[in-house]
């Protein structure tokens, strides 16, 4: 309902947009807009091909690899390990005032000459968490009870949450900070869009491998039948 509601209005804007909002013919393009599909890509070929944009490129796309399964895998082993789904979704509820707080508050450190220092600064401890996720992982199944899971279980979770909210978005803040600093101003829409483009495909295809690799990298025992394996999920559902 709640998908469908908020669907029909999307549609109903933009449809209302499409039909009552007018191009103004009179103004007259300026240096940054592009003369079609064709010049765009043209354009961002070009500066693509530049040496210090493709080795940015290149960093942005593998930087995130090492905390990858922790942020795409946690979640669903907590779920797995039989916390409630509700309960972690309310635990997100917390989170909202954080993420509009923090942007705010690393904005300060991003705004100087150099923004990419608090990028760097956040990895190592964003990369700690990822242990201290698996730690929690592994944690889990010892704290459950019959009732389900103790208060402190949940405090430490939400702890362990927000702690690694402010180090993506001080990651997340720094790198958006860089792309607005090095684009060119001439052509400042385009450019931004294709850094932040490689830097948003950046933290999607590890996550993507993260998950992929879940199922061929987890150890499954056998019980009752020792004589067979479990690797696969279908001689795990035998």
């Amino acid at each position: 309902d709640f998908l469908f509601f908020w669907g029909a209005v999307f549609l109903v804007t933009t449809t209302l947009v499409a039909l009552l909002k007018k191009e103004n013919k009179e103004l007259t393009p300026t240096k940054e807009e592009t003369k079609g599909i064709t010049d765009t890509y043209k354009l961002l070929f070009s500066i693509i091909k530049m040496p210090a944009v493709l080795t940015f490129c290149l960093l942005i796309l593998t930087a995130k690899v090492g905390f990858s399964a922790a942020d795409a895998v946690t979640g669903l082993k907590l779920v797995e390990e039989g916390v409630p789904k509700e309960h972690l979704a309310l635990l997100a509820v917390p989170m909202v005032p954080l993420q509009i707080i923090l942007p705010l508050i690393i904005s300060k450190y991003t705004a100087g000459p150099k923004p990419l220092n608090t990028f760097y600064k956040a990895m190592p401890f964003r990369l700690l968490l990822g242990l201290e996720f698996a730690f929690l992982v592994w944690w889990t199944p010892k704290v459950k009870h019959e009732g389900g899971f103790p208060v402190y279980y949940y405090a430490v979770v939400l702890l362990s949450y927000a702690l690694h909210q402010i180090t993506l978005y001080s990651m997340y803040v720094a790198i958006m900070a860089f792309n607005a600093k090095v684009s060119d101003p001439l052509i400042g829409g385009t450019y931004m869009t294709l850094l932040n483009t490689v830097s948003n495909l950046g933290g999607n295809w590890p996550s993507t491998v993260a998950l992929w690799l879940v199922d061929p990298l987890t150890v499954k025992e056998c019980a009752g039948a020792q004589e067979h394996t479990c690797g696969t999920a279908v001689a795990a559902e035998v």
